[in-house]
């Protein structure tokens, strides 16, 4: 019977994408839902940009071995990062009316930033769709037992077919039927194994002490440890083409600001189910810490504690959480890669031909980011490595060129290439301190460096059309 709903639920998810797509007639739809997005739909649609294995399979695990401190990075820098968006990004972003981030690179700067900017996006979601598959294949392993492996390539096929043929009106509309069933499922898990386990106050009593500690020790070690998990979806997903293109499918600024607010708030409240719930299954289930990988743990105890119906709740949030996240996040580089570096190779391209490349490249990304998925599993470790790309590189220049005038061609390029240098460089020494902190710092040091010894020409930049990012 589960499985039964689990294969209709995934064929309702592609015939969702098929309806989106009789709504997809250019490359504007394809990317941006034609910018027609109501507050409670593209709401949910940010709320679903990253709620998905991190948050529900490896925080959890990470919850139960580490305490609060251990989940800084989600939900709570998650939540952040949507808050900040809102506050100081999506409206200056969204009076431009472009495609990509990338395209406002182009704009403020150069073409030559453009391209560096696209270079290092790209490959930044290759970890965060591996990182998915890996959960969706987990799901296909405690349900029938099937090899991750193959879990892999069957999610992939999954994800492809409505990602591609709707875009992001089928990311849009699938976020939104699936954020009901992320609230509903974990809502009715948690419930059921909060009781089960003597309510929520004697579930808090038998933690260790020191397990909800939310400040670290202070000391150098724990306080750079602590702003790093703050910052590496904090700020280091905000240059992300997977936000921008959810907040640009808003049908105004106003909608846009007010989705990424209520996007943050969704996230947080709801991002504290899914580690009450491991919490409560775990005081119920210890036996299951010594499983072979964490990352299981949960739907685990779902198989051995709930019954049908909550477990067909919680498959569905789970799968809900997980395809919501993929489809999005192999939308955004795709976007990018067609927008972005194949349409200024070729010469004057129509837009039927543009929407084409942007589905050819959704198959490209899907199909990279799986065999990243066969070669490394932990989905903590891969979200991660994501966030940390556009961190180090493109934050620094993306702020500034939106606050402040001064910010030059030369800066932005030295931002970009300082901060990847510097970090990698700390990651092959192996760095005490977080080794993003690191390229961070030295992403702002090429800015102000390079904006200093190579200044602006006056009108360059702006006369190019972005005063109104500024004011």
């Amino acid at each position: 019977m589960l499985l039964a709903f689990v294969v209709f639920y995934l064929l309702g998810t592609i015939a969702i994408g098929y309806q989106a797509s009789r709504q997809v007639h250019t490359a504007k739809d394809f990317a941006l839902a034609g910018r027609r997005m109501p507050l409670i739909v593209a709401a949910s649609a940010l709320f679903a940009t990253w709620f998905g294995s991190e948050t529900i399979m490896g925080a959890s695990s990470e919850f139960l071995e580490r305490g609060l401190l251990g989940v800084i990075e989600d939900p709570f820098g998650a939540a952040l990062c949507l808050i900040l968006v809102g506050a100081f990004y999506a409206r200056p972003l969204y009076r431009l009316k472009i495609l990509t981030f990338n395209d406002f690179f182009r704009i403020r700067y150069d073409r030559r930033t453009e391209v560096l900017s696209a270079v290092f996006m790209v490959p930044s979601f290759f970890s965060w769709i591996a990182a998915q598959l890996v959960a969706l294949a987990i799901v296909m392993q405690v349900l029938v037992g099937l090899p991750i492996g193959w879990g892999i390539w069957l999610c992939t096929l999954i994800v492809v077919i409505y990602t591609y043929i709707g875009g992001m009106w089928a990311v849009s509309i699938t976020d939104f039927v699936q954020t009901v069933m992320i609230v509903a499922g974990l809502v009715a898990l948690a419930t059921q194994l909060v009781s089960d386990a003597g309510g929520l106050q004697q579930v808090i009593a038998r933690t260790p002490d020191g397990f909800f500690r939310f400040f670290p020790e202070p000391t150098l070690h724990d306080l750079a440890h602590y702003v790093a998990a703050w910052i590496t979806i904090g700020l280091g997903s905000i240059p992300g083409q997977d936000v921008f293109q959810r907040v640009m499918s808003a049908r105004d600024e106003t909608t846009a600001v007010r989705a990424s607010y209520l996007g943050g708030i969704m996230y947080l409240s709801i991002g504290m189910l899914p580690l009450l719930i491991s919490l409560a299954g775990h005081q119920l289930y210890p036996e299951l810490e010594q499983a072979a990988d964490a990352q299981t743990v949960l739907p685990q105890i779902v198989m051995l504690h709930a019954g049908l119906l909550v477990q067909v709740l919680f498959f569905g949030a789970l799968l809900s959480a997980v395809l919501s996240t993929t489809s999005g996040a192999i939308l955004a580089p795709a976007t990018v890669l067609g927008e972005n570096i194949v349409r200024p190779m070729l010469k004057d391209v129509s837009d039927a031909r543009l929407l084409r490349i942007m589905r050819l490249n959704v198959v490209v990304v899907a199909v990279a980011s799986a065999f990243m998925a066969m070669w490394q599993s932990d989905i903590y470790e891969l979200v991660g490595q994501s966030s940390t790309l556009t961190l180090v590189s493109l934050f620094v220049p993306l702020t500034a060129g939106i606050y402040w005038k001064k910010a030059s061609t030369p800066g932005a390029l030295s931002s970009i290439m300082a901060g990847m240098v510097v970090w990698i460089a700390c990651e092959v020494l192996g760095t005490e301190i977080p080794p993003l902190l690191y390229g961070l710092g030295a992403s702002f040091v090429g800015m102000v460096a390079g904006t200093w010894w190579w200044p602006k020409r006056r009108g360059h930049e702006m006369a190019r059309g972005c005063d109104g990012v500024m004011e």
